[in-house]
């Protein structure tokens, strides 16, 4: 059993989704999708690709995923800061995190307002969602998960090798109920050091709608530059297209301000 990444052009809905055997869809801001999802052996590899083709979608890339769960294992874990404990998620945690993603003023700016428990559950528990889900507890309360989801960089192919694992897709989502504590900033910065002293990796970076200002303005807040502002390019389940926002920093970028910081302590 393996895990596949398979990014196609346009945004794939949960619909087709399910109709390829449950992978799950990321939509990226150029109007791509990413379908992640285990395959078992090259029947089923050949049989997903096969379906793929008779939805008429257009195939951009396939890949086998290393195994993101393997480098965080290696990691000291739990990662703590002063207030906060960061920690590898588990099928255990479904329940608490169910609890404040299926409230409405979350799901507004997520790619699913889940309303059905055991499905949540299930899904949770996927080898491939506890690969990139980190947990963040404040006094043994579960208060938000993270999601850091090591990618390879675009290389041209001579150099592709150079390119692989050496970046990440951040996401977070926190409870509505512990906001004004700064807990949300906290965590995130704790997520970059992962990211940069724990991984070594080169860069990570961090998709928004551009009306979800709390999370845009924590972007900049731990140090992320805006690069992409794309124009009516989401479709939400209001039915509106909304603009969307891309942030990024790179490890020198990190390491610098990092220094600063350290400086004037």
């Amino acid at each position: 059993m393996s895990i596949y990444e398979f990014r196609v052009d346009g945004h794939v809905d949960e619909h087709w989704a399910t109709q390829l055997g449950g992978l799950r869809p990321d939509h990226h801001g150029d109007g791509s999708t990413t379908l992640t999802g285990p395959v078992a052996d090259q029947a089923e590899l050949h049989g997903l690709l096969a379906r793929l083709r008779d939805l008429g979608t257009t195939l951009l890339s396939v890949r086998a995923v290393p195994e993101p769960a393997a480098a965080l294992r290696k990691l000291d874990w739990p990662a703590r800061t002063e207030r906060l404990v960061l920690r590898p998620g588990t099928a255990d945690d479904a329940d608490a995190v169910f609890a404040y993603r299926r409230l409405e003023q979350v799901a507004r700016w997520i790619t699913e307002l889940p309303v059905d428990e055991d499905v949540f559950r299930t899904r949770f528990a996927t080898p491939q969602r506890l690969a990139d889900t980190l947990i963040v507890e404040h006094d043994g309360r579960v208060i938000g998960d993270l999601m850091l989801r090591v990618e390879d960089a675009w290389a041209q192919a001579e150099v592709a090798d150079g390119g692989r694992g050496v970046q990440a897709e951040l996401g977070w989502v926190f409870d509505p109920a512990q906001q004004g504590h700064g807990y949300a900033t906290e965590a995130v910065r704790e997520l970059l050091r992962i990211c940069f002293d724990g991984l070594g990796l080169r860069r990570v970076s961090a998709l928004c709608f551009a009306d979800n200002e709390p999370s845009w303005r924590l972007m900049e807040r731990v140090g992320m530059r805006r690069e992409e502002h794309n124009v009516r390019e989401s479709l939400h389940r209001s039915g509106e297209w909304l603009d969307g926002f891309g942030y990024a920093l790179l490890a020198d970028e990190w390491k610098a301000a990092a220094g600063v910081q350290d400086s004037g302590a």
